[in-house]
């Protein structure tokens, strides 16, 4: 949600500056950057948890010690880790 919102805002202002005549571009493209650091601080950090999801490295981790010791082919261990990651970072 945050995003779409910041899209629209850099959107807006990008219209906004072929508006606008040549010497308030300026002051413009300040206001502008000043609000692309605000978003940015906005939407830095840990994205919000969903439930039981991991992230790629917890699930790179845990996906590898289940399949240890499998006695399977190596292609079929990594196609069954490659599913198993998916699945863990999207929480199932």
């Amino acid at each position: 949600m945050i995003k779409i919102f910041s899209s629209f805002a850099v959107a807006g202002l990008m219209a906004g500056l072929l508006a606008m005549p040549a010497q308030a571009q300026g002051t413009a493209e300040r206001v502008e950057r000043s609000m692309e650091r605000g978003l940015k601080s906005i939407t830095a950090g840990e994205p919000a948890r969903m439930n039981k999801a991991m992230t790629q490295s917890q699930a790179r981790r845990t996906c590898r010690a289940e399949m240890r010791g499998s006695g399977e082919s190596r292609s079929s261990i990594r196609t069954k880790t490659r599913d198993c990651i998916i699945r863990k970072t999207q929480g199932n």
